[in-house]
């Protein structure tokens, strides 16, 4: 069974930085096409940023485009997300998802295998 562990998370004040961190272990796979994803309380899970297994291709949600990094480490199974000029709107809980190896980047949730229970981000204004 493959778990995503994610940490990183806290409070930053408006216009900083985080960055959050995930680690996929327990599966057969070494490499993993991952994403973050966040949600706020009462509103629908939304897609952050993804990469794909190779590390080659990254995309991104269209709130979070020149703010926010992904990147894997040398082994694939790791994903972090550097966020920059941190506004209030980004506040959520984020999640860390992951696809097994082969399968492409998704902007949908119900795509994804295997998930993180996640980590809270506030930022302050």
């Amino acid at each position: 069974q493959v778990q995503l562990v994610e940490s990183g998370g806290g409070l930053v004040q408006a216009g900083g930085s985080l960055r959050l961190s995930c680690a996929a272990s327990g599966g057969t796979d070494s490499t993993y096409t991952m994403a973050w994803f966040r949600q706020a309380p009462g509103k629908e899970r939304e897609f952050v940023a993804g990469i794909s297994w190779s590390g080659i291709n990254s995309y991104y949600g269209d709130s979070v485009k020149g703010r926010f990094t992904i990147s894997n480490g040398d082994a694939k199974n790791t994903a972090s997300l550097q966020m920059n000029s941190l506004k209030p709107e980004d506040t959520a809980v984020y999640y860390c998802a992951a696809r097994p190896r082969g399968y492409s980047v998704r902007t949908a949730h119900y795509e994804y295998e295997y998930w993180g229970r996640g980590t809270q981000v506030t930022v302050s204004s």
